[in-house]
C-alpha cells in the first residue's frame, strides 16, 4: 500500500526530514499544472445544479436585479473571504479538508472532520440529481422530448424503483472514473475540455432565450427582452427591510452553491495547487467566471419561462423548474424546442459532472491523507458510499417515502432532510468556525502571507481581514439562526 500511496505523488507525512535545521516539505504531492488548469476546476465546481437552478429562481423570486446587485456584493467581499481562506489553507498544508485544521491548529482538528462530512452527505443525492439529468438528456437526445414535457412524467420517472437507481449509478460511474484519473490526468484534463464547451452551450442558450416570442391563446404576445429586462431591473415595488434580509440571506445562502465553500472542495483544490502560483489572480478569475455563467444561466432560463409560462411561471423552484418548467417551455417552443431541450440538458449534465467531481474528490482526498489509501482504493471506497447512499435517496421516493417537518418549517423526505443537514445546517457551522480560527485563534496574518508568498500583491487585504474576524461571522450565525428556524421573523 504503500507503495501505491507513493506512486499517487503524496507522502503518507506532508513534513519528513531535516536540513539545516528545517523541516523540509514534501514535494511529490500532485498539482495542477498551472493556473489555468485550477481555475477552471474551481470554477466547475462552483458552476453546479445549484448555479443553474436555484440561482434564476431565487433571482426570479427575489426582485430581478436586486438579487444581482446584492449577489455581486456579497461575491466581492464575504464569498471572497471564504473563498480565500479555504484555497489558502489547502496550499498552505498541502492537505486535505480531512487533515488540513489539524495541520493548522491540532485541536481544531474536529473543524476537519466536519468539512469533510459535507461532501459525504452531499454526493449521493447529488449523484441522484445527476441521474435525473442523464435521464432527461437521453430522452431529448432520442426525441423523446414532447414525453418529457407531459404533468406525470417526472413524478412517474422518479417514484419507479428501478430505473432512477441505474441513472444515478451510470452518473456516479462517469464521477468515478475521473477521480480515479487524478489531478492532471482525470481533474484538470476534464475540466480543460468540459468548461470551454460549457460556456459555449451557456452563451448560446442564453442569446436565443433573448429572441424567442410567443403569442399565447389570449393574443398576449410576450418576448424573451421582456423577461431578461424582468430579470435584470430591479424591482423595489413592495420591498421592505424583512424583504431584503430575506433577499440577502438568499444571495448568501447561494453563494455557499456558486463558490463550493464550506465544504472542503476548495481546500483540496488549493492543496494542488503550486507555491508560486499568484491566488489572488486565481481567486479573482474564479470569482469572475462564476458569477458571469451564475448571471447567464438566468438568461437562460427567466426570458424563455417567461415568454411561455408568464410571470406565474417564473415562481417555479428546485426540481420543478428545470424537470416540469422548462420541458413544458420546449414543447412550446415547436420543432427546434427538442434540439434546444438537447442542448440545455447536455449543458446541465457537464455542469453536473465537474460540481461532482470536486465533491468526491474532497473524500477521496481526504481518505488518502488520513489513512494512507492509495488514489484506487479510496476512490472505490467513496464511491461504494456514495452508491450506498444514493440507493437510499431512491427508495425515498417509492418503498421508503415519508414526511417530516424540518426546523425552518419545510415538509421533507430523505433527499431534502440529506441537503438540509450539508447546506443549511453544517456548511455555515463550518464556515463560522473557519472565520473564528482564522480570524482570532491564528490571526488573518496566516492567510495573508501564504496569499502573498508568491510575490504578489494582496489588493484586498483590508477587506478580507475585515470581512473574516467581524463581517462575515455576524452574516453566518445569522444565517444559521435562520436556518434551524429561530429567526422566522426574517
Amino acid at each position: 500500500m504503500k507503495g501505491e500511496y507513493a506512486q499517487e505523488g503524496i507522502s503518507t507525512h506532508p513534513f519528513k526530514g531535516r536540513r539545516n535545521g528545517k523541516m523540509k516539505k514534501e514535494k511529490n504531492r500532485n498539482s495542477f499544472s498551472g493556473s489555468v488548469g485550477f481555475v477552471l476546476a474551481a470554477a466547475g465546481s462552483a458552476v453546479g445544479l445549484g448555479n443553474i437552478w436555484r440561482f434564476p429562481y431565487l433571482a426570479a423570486k427575489d426582485g430581478g436585479g436586486i438579487f444581482l446587485v446584492v449577489y455581486l456584493i456579497l461575491a466581492l467581499t464575504f464569498g471572497f473571504a471564504l473563498l480565500t481562506t479555504e484555497v489558502a489553507i489547502g496550499r498552505k498544508t498541502k492537505q486535505s479538508p480531512l487533515t488540513a485544521y489539524a495541520r493548522l491548529k491540532p485541536k481544531w482538528g474536529f473543524l476537519g472532520v466536519l468539512a469533510c462530512l459535507v461532501p459525504v452527505i452531499i454526493m449521493p443525492y447529488y449523484c441522484v440529481i445527476g441521474g435525473w439529468v442523464v435521464k432527461y438528456f437521453l430522452a431529448y437526445l432520442t426525441g423523446g422530448g414532447s414525453a418529457a414535457a407531459e404533468d406525470a412524467y417526472f413524478t412517474g420517472f422518479i417514484t419507479q424503483e428501478g430505473f432512477p437507481p441505474m441513472f444515478m449509478a451510470i452518473f456516479l460511474f462517469l464521477v468515478a472514473v475521473v477521480v480515479f484519473r487524478g489531478v492532471n490526468h482525470g481533474i484538470e484534463k476534464f475540466s480543460k475540455v468540459i468548461m470551454p464547451i460549457l460556456l459555449l452551450l451557456v452563451v448560446g442558450i442564453a442569446v436565443f432565450s433573448m429572441t424567442i416570442r410567443y403569442r399565447d391563446g389570449a393574443g398576449t404576445l410576450r418576448t424573451g427582452m421582456e423577461g431578461f429586462w424582468i430579470y435584470v431591473i430591479p424591482d423595489f415595488k413592495g420591498m421592505t427591510v424583512q424583504g431584503f434580509f430575506t433577499v440577502l440571506l438568499d444571495a448568501m445562502g447561494q453563494l455557499f452553491f456558486s463558490l463550493s465553500v464550506a465544504m472542503g472542495i476548495m481546500v483540496a483544490y488549493g492543496s494542488y495547487v503550486k507555491d508560486d502560483a499568484n491566488l489572488v489572480k486565481s481567486i479573482n478569475q474564479i470569482e469572475v467566471f462564476d458569477t458571469a455563467v451564475a448571471f447567464l444561466a438566468g438568461v437562460m432560463i427567466i426570458p424563455a419561462v417567461y415568454t411561455f409560462m408568464g410571470r406565474e411561471g417564473m415562481a417555479a423552484s428546485g426540481p420543478s423548474l428545470m424537470f416540469v418548467s422548462l420541458p413544458k417551455v420546449f414543447l412550446a417552443m415547436g420543432g427546434i424546442g427538442n434540439l434546444i431541450g438537447c442542448l440545455f440538458f447536455a449543458m446541465v449534465l457537464f455542469a453536473a459532472l465537474t460540481s461532482a467531481v470536486s465533491v468526491m474528490e474532497a473524500v477521496v482526498s481526504s481518505l488518502m491523507d488520513k489513512f494512507h489509501m492509495s488514489r484506487f482504493k479510496a476512490s472505490v471506497v467513496e464511491t461504494v458510499i456514495a452508491l450506498a447512499g444514493g440507493i437510499i435517496v431512491c427508495l425515498g421516493y417509492n418503498k421508503w417515502y415519508f414526511e417530516v417537518t424540518l426546523p425552518n418549517g419545510a415538509v421533507a423526505q430523505i433527499l431534502d432532510i440529506m441537503d438540509y443537514i450539508s447546506n443549511n445546517l453544517l456548511m455555515p457551522l463550518v464556515a463560522i468556525a473557519t472565520c473564528v480560527l482564522i480570524g482570532w485563534v491564528l490571526k488573518p496574518k496566516v492567510i495573508v502571507e501564504e496569499v502573498e508568498k508568491s510575490g504578489n500583491g494582496f489588493g484586498r487585504k483590508k477587506l478580507f481581514i475585515v470581512m473574516v474576524r467581524y463581517i462575515a461571522p455576524v452574516l453566518l450565525v445569522i444565517l444559521l439562526l435562520k436556518s434551524i428556524g429561530v429567526l422566522r421573523i426574517i
